[in-house]
């Protein structure tokens, strides 16, 4: 019989059919049934709560990136004096590869009003050709159009601002700045009045509650700064080459510009995402080590239970591996099994994140995602397969390594001990 037992290979099926029926325990052991079932649940729980929350916080950050940068240059050159040469500078640094187009921007602050209210506003001037190139706006206008922006005097607004001002296509809204003509007695505010061309919305709530577009000579007539711009904004092919790219575009542009970028600009924000990301990860992570935590103790009591059941097994010829495997068996099982329930779990609810935010939303009668407050109209969910592959992996080792003590336990258990009192 021990001749067999020393050829028997590993994971044979009678260890199999051992580990499972353990699986299955009997009603006198149902205490260790409910503890493998909170093991279960807990895995499946803290798998599938990573995977969605690990999503949602990087379809959060990826939405607010590709926003951000849908209507700001990924590269912001800026003169050291007055920016008239803007024409010859934008270009050369067309001619940068990499560089997909270059905005002669004028920018000021605002404040609109018409009959019903007033708000502050940003106001972007830009020929009409480079706006339409920002396909964040060109291609989410809800009413109205650009065609023609740069013939006649009008503004484009963000749909939340034109319901903050209760205006529509047509409607005339009164701009006051400080920086008008110069007199005698200093510089006079200007105020002039526009019509409503165009309405966009983007979908971030800041841009579109803030930002106001008009064409390029009439803001610089507007904000009295003829035949000069703010800054040059640069988009590139793709935002990560930023880092190559900058030097070539300040070579490019002459001794008196200087550039930042959309990582010096936005540095403190992805910074806090990031380090959110990464401790939610970790507080996430000890659902599952609980879960691994709960697999060991419900194994050390099964162990204890099946002593005689062990003993049994060693004296008809199975090994200290075989009994350490059939323990291995059951423990694992419960991690596997519950890892890929939490992996099935989490795909759904992240396929499915926003009709469950509406309908959560609708039972409970409160607005579970405020734009106001998160700035994206949606609830965004972006599955990385690297990261949901690292939580699978980490969840089926932690299931793994919280096996391994009381199986060993259980192999080192010694048969005559086990039967002395039986």
């Amino acid at each position: 019989m021990s001749s067999t037992a020393g050829t028997t290979r590993a994971f044979a099926p009678f260890e199999w059919l051992i580990a499972l029926r353990y699986l299955r325990p009997r009603r006198k052991e149902g205490f260790i049934s409910v503890i493998a079932l909170f093991s279960f649940i807990g895995i499946v729980l803290g798998v599938a709560t990573l995977i969605v929350v690990m999503a949602v916080m990087n379809g959060f950050r990826q939405e607010l990136f590709n926003k951000m940068l849908g209507l700001n240059g990924h590269v912001v050159v800026h003169s050291l004096g007055t920016f008239t040469d803007y024409d010859e500078v934008a270009g050369r640094v067309r001619g940068v590869h990499g560089v997909k187009y270059v905005l002669p921007l004028v920018e000021g602050q605002v404040m609109a009003s018409t009959p019903a209210t007033q708000t502050g506003a940003l106001v972007r001037g830009l020929r009409e050709g480079d706006l339409k190139s920002l396909t964040a706006v060109s291609n989410n206008i809800r009413h109205g159009t650009l065609d023609g922006f740069d013939g006649e005097p009008g503004i484009a607004l963000g749909s939340r601002m034109a319901n903050d001002l209760n205006v529509r296509i047509g409607d005339e809204v009164s701009l006051l700045t400080p920086r008008g003509p110069s007199t005698a007695l200093g510089t006079a505010p200007r105020v002039k009045r526009y019509p409503v061309a165009a309405i966009f919305e983007i979908g971030m709530h800041e841009y579109d509650s803030s930002i106001m577009f008009m064409p390029l000579n009439e803001t610089q007539k507007y904000f009295n700064q003829p035949d000069t711009v703010t800054v040059l904004e640069v988009v590139l092919d793709s935002p990560d080459e930023v880092g190559d790219l900058g030097p070539k575009i300040a070579a490019a542009g002459g001794p008196s510009i200087y550039i930042t970028d959309w990582r010096q600009r936005n540095a403190t924000f992805f910074n806090a995402l990031e380090v959110e990301r990464n401790v939610m990860f970790l507080i996430l992570a000890l659902i599952v080590l609980v879960a691994a935590l709960n697999i060991i103790s419900g194994l050390i009591m099964l162990v204890k239970d099946k002593g005689r059941d062990i003993a049994i097994l060693r004296t008809m010829g199975a090994t200290r591996g075989a009994v350490m495997r059939v323990f291995f068996i059951t423990g694992t099982s419960i991690g596997v099994v519950g890892t890929l329930a939490g992996l099935a779990l989490g795909v759904l609810v992240c396929f499915n994140i926003e009709r469950l935010r509406e309908f959560i939303g609708w039972i409970t009668r409160t607005e579970l995602f405020p734009a106001e407050l998160y700035y994206l109209s949606q609830l965004p969910a972006d599955m990385n397969p690297n990261e949901t592959a690292a939580i699978v992996i980490m969840a089926l080792a932690l299931a793994i390594l919280a096996t391994l003590y009381p199986s060993w336990r259980a192999s080192r258990l010694d048969p005559v001990e086990a039967l002395r009192y039986e």
